[in-house]
Order: structure tokens, then sequence, then C-alpha cells
């Protein structure tokens, strides 16, 4: 590929044929074939394949019902309102880097009035939730939410036993238990390696749970809250009151149900293939793996760089090469400091373990 100063990063993302991280550039003609021609429709989110959909999902997490909805904010502001009104609390406890907290301009506490409970550090915010952090919480909750694996800090998982103590911890208090499980679908492998724990019991831990269709598995776009009939049925409610009812839904849901019948069984390759290359990375100057002990194909790479100079190389890679790589961090932790999202995918796994190794080198700084 012709070195160019003036070809914009955006360009050359169009220009080249290899991806490292995820599944690539999404294209139209990718994502319409997902939906099925003899697709069903719905008329405002009832009937249809948003009904088969539902089912599927509150059969899969081993559920009353699941319900859908067109975005995971409004799913889980729904879902959290809910169990606040029926504790007549309105504190909710989650990680300091929560997607409530860090993404959605403050809504949950300006639409439903609901109160911020740190569960750790803001000044440590790549620490994980831990009980002894949940213990210095002292005043009554309405739910607490734990997100599997939790994004922000590089796709961290609790150990099975971790988990079910900060599940008790909550219920021993009279709170709600709500999973962010948005990638719950990448958490799934390192769950029946390490505990031979299923999807199913993972989420019979919570009293709701919250998946995505978009994200790992790959879908347009969409959400299922799945729990007990009466807490979805009230959910519902507030799907309506946010106008998360349009018309149809169809288009959304027939895809989630292509990728959720499809992408899970990736996941397991993906979990193996994301701690061979953090194992091996570790091995590589210039390189911090995050979280230490990486446990879903979700991992975090920070470089001593300038964005400058991880801009140079990354275009380098990419004019050379015909490999993206990463455009702008995922958090700038300092000038000289820069963290990357690196999500294994189908684009990752047409690299060889030591091709993917190669080219983070490159990133590194290290010549080829």
């Amino acid at each position: 590929m012709a070195r160019s100063a003036r070809v914009s990063l955006q360009d050359l993302v169009a220009q080249c044929t290899r991806y490292l991280g995820g599944d690539g550039p999404r294209d139209v003609t990718s994502l319409l074939a997902q939906i099925p021609s003899d697709t069903a429709i719905d008329v405002y989110g009832q009937g249809g394949v948003v009904d088969e959909l539902e089912r599927e999902v509150a059969t899969l997490l081993g559920k009353e019902k699941a319900l859908f909805l067109p975005t995971g904010i409004m799913a889980q502001q729904a879902t959290l309102r809910v169990h606040a009104d029926r504790r007549g609390r309105r504190g909710v406890a989650f990680h300091p880097l929560c997607h409530l907290r860090t993404h959605e301009e403050n809504a949950f506490a300006r639409l439903h009035g609901l109160s911020e409970v740190l569960a750790g550090s803001r000044f440590a915010p790549l620490e994980p939730v831990t009980l002894e952090e949940l213990n210095h919480i002292n005043e009554p909750l309405a739910a607490l939410l734990l997100e599997l694996p939790q994004r922000d800090i590089g796709g961290y998982l609790p150990t099975w036993r971790e988990l079910n103590a900060q599940v008790e911890w909550a219920r021993e208090r009279g709170a709600a238990v709500h999973l962010d499980g948005a990638r719950l679908w990448e958490a799934a492998p390192y769950y029946a390696a390490s505990a031979k724990k299923s999807i199913a019991d993972v989420a019979a831990l919570f009293d709701s749970v919250y998946v995505s269709f978009y994200k790992g598995l790959g879908g347009i776009s969409g959400s299922c809250v799945a729990g007990d009939a009466d807490v979805i049925d009230e959910v519902s409610i507030w799907r309506t009151r946010h106008g998360g009812r349009p018309y149809m839904l169809w288009p959304y849901a027939a895809s989630a149900l292509s990728v959720l019948r499809d992408r899970p069984a990736d996941m397991p390759t993906y979990y193996r293939r994301a701690r061979a290359v953090a194992k091996a990375l570790r091995q590589v100057e210039g390189v911090d793996v995050l979280p230490d002990d990486v446990r879903s194909p979700l991992m975090h790479l920070r470089f001593p760089a300038t964005r400058a100079q991880m801009t140079a190389r990354a275009r380098r890679l990419a004019e050379d090469d015909g490999v993206w790589t990463f455009a702008n961090p995922f958090v700038s932790e300092g000038t000289r400091l820069q963290r990357y999202e690196f999500q294994i995918g189908r684009a990752s796994m047409a690299f060889s373990l030591d091709e993917t190794v190669r080219v983070i080198t490159v990133l590194a700084g290290h010549e080829d």
C-alpha cells in the first residue's frame, strides 16, 4: 500500500485488507444478511420474531421472561428503576467505571432519581469490585449492579467464588442483584473452564440480566432484559415511557436472533486465543496487558508512548502491510501512556498467534 501522509485514518481503514481487532468493519450487505427473508414481523414490539427472540433468550438464561429493547441504556435504567421502586430505595451500587456512570450523561439520576453508590475507589478505577470494597458500603441499596466482563477495566471477570460472595452480600442487605451482561457471551468460556458453570448458571445468581446483541455477537443493534415475569412486565411499561416501542422492531430482533444462534459457539476459541496472546505479550517490552489474568476475549493493551507516536505506528502498519490496528486510544492515561481495547473476533482469528504478537510488537515501537 502506498505511503501518503495525506490519507486520513478513516480512508486508511477502508484501504486495509486485514483487521487485528474484533470482526473488522461492518457493512450493509453482511448486516442485512442476518435478517432471513421469511422473518415474521412484529407490531409495536409484539408478535413475530420479537416474541421468538424473547422466548429463546429467556430459555437460554433460565429466566421466566425476557423483553427486547432497542438500547441497553434504556434496558438497564428501566430495570433498575423497577428494582428501586419495589424496595423503596434509590441507591444503586456499581463500579466507578460502570457504563451508567461513564457513558449515559447521568441519566439514571436525571431521569429516574437513582443515586450512585460507588463499589470501589474513584482514585483506583482499574481495580475491580471486591467484597472488601462492598463491605465499606453502609447505606440501604435498591440494587447491586455487576458487569461481566467489565469492559472499562480490560474485560475483567471475578472468580466464581468471588462472584457468589458479592451476590450473597447484596441479598443479605435486601438489594436486588442486576447483571450488566452486555458481553455475557464472552464471559461464558471462563466460567465453563474454571467452574464448570453454564451461562444459565451465571444468570441464575441474578434477579435481572441484560444482554446485548451487537457487541461481541455482531448484530445490528438491540438488547434483552430477562428475569421474573412480573419484573419484566413492569420493565415493559418503562420501555413504552422511554419511547422504546417503535412501530416495528423486527429488523433488529431478526438480526439478534441470527447472531444469538451462531456466534456464542465462537467464544471458546476467542477466549483461548486471548489468553495465548496475553501470555506472549507479557514477554514484549513496552506492552502492558490488562487485566493481569485475562479471562475473556477482551483485554486492554497499554503503551508508554504519546498519541502521535501510536498513530504513526498504526499508520505505518496500515500503509506497509495493509493491517489495521487501532485509531484513538480507549483512554489516554497521560501524555505518554495510552491504553487501547483489544477484542478477539473473527477478523482477529485470520492472524496466527505469531502474526498477532508481531503486529503488536511494532505498535510497541520495536522495528519489524
